[in-house]
């Protein structure tokens, strides 16, 4: 297939990149600078500007657009770049895929589990409804803008969760575990949805080819809690795993981040992605937590 990939120099991003023409794939990647190459294809997002001929002359389109959720502490001028940039970016890709002559057949658009709002003691699928707080919000206006690309382009809102990877969150709990700083964050009994890497990729490409539609929960198959997520981390790196630190602490320091992405509770399943084909490689975080660690570039 011919795949145009938005973010493509991202944690996700770039492992997508290597998996797809690993496989034999065509890949174009959007860049924000002067293209560089035939590769590469130069855009504004922020401007609403992009060459919409480019739609074209490929099969698919994969958006992986957007500020890090990881980069603290979410000030207000950085909430409306998680925001802005996220809506915008699709948003644009969305346009021009309505003005090309021959829109692709695909559209992939990130999305997260941030939708569901802190649900304790609730599983979470595609069809729950939407919860409260900044990240539902997000979701919500990135998935809208997602759903204006043209009828005969099948759509698709990947719902992920915390990536097990070396890269976003997961590189700074490695950094702090191999410190010996790792702790229980507040009671660490919540839910964190999470995906393994390789998992993460896998599941991008299978939904190229998948007729499945609208929002899909990519998780790894079995839920585990932050003080599961966390241990596994310390003991895979023979590093202590003796603090905690109180809800209070978490939100004084950090603020909604904390209570959006750290202490939020959601127990996501993702059924409806197994349910279509698709096979998990690593079925537990452990499993994931051991794929991370052993690939060659060590958690810095």
């Amino acid at each position: 297939m011919r795949v145009l990939i938005a973010g493509a120099s991202g944690f996700i991003g770039t492992a997508l990149v290597d998996r797809l023409t690993g496989d034999g794939h065509e890949v174009t990647k959007l860049v924000r600078r002067r293209a560089q190459s035939d590769d590469e294809v130069a855009w504004s997002p922020a401007a609403g500007i992009i060459d919409f001929t480019v739609m074209d002359r490929v099969d698919a389109v994969v958006n992986l657009s957007g500020a890090s959720l990881a980069h603290l502490p979410w000030t207000k001028g950085y909430r409306t770049e998680i925001l802005e940039s996220r809506v915008s970016a699709t948003r644009t890709l969305a346009d021009a895929m309505r003005k090309a002559r021959t829109p692709p057949a695909v559209f992939l658009s990130g999305s997260a589990v941030g939708f569901y709002g802190d649900r304790p003691g609730e599983l979470l699928a595609e069809s729950s409804p939407v919860g409260s707080g900044f990240l539902a919000e997000v979701v919500q206006k990135w998935e809208h803008a997602a759903r204006l690309a043209p009828s005969e382009t099948r759509t698709v809102e990947f719902r992920t969760g915390l990536v097990i990877g070396d890269g976003g969150a997961m590189r700074r709990v490695g950094t702090l575990t191999k410190l010996g700083v790792s702790a229980r964050l507040g009671t660490g009994g919540q839910h964190w949805p999470w995906v393994a890497l390789d998992d993460e990729v896998g599941a991008i490409v299978h939904l190229l080819d998948s007729e499945l539609t609208g929002p899909v929960n990519l998780v790894g198959p079995t839920p585990a809690t932050a003080d599961r997520v966390m241990r596994a981390m310390a003991e895979r790196m023979h590093r202590p795993y003796a603090l905690a630190v109180p809800e209070r602490v978490l939100e004084l320091a950090l603020g909604q981040a904390a209570e959006e992405l750290l202490l939020a509770s959601q127990k996501v399943t993702s059924q409806r992605l197994v349910d279509d084909g698709f096979a998990f490689a690593h079925t537990s975080v452990e499993s994931a937590v051991d794929a991370m660690l052993s690939r060659p570039v060590p958690v810095r």
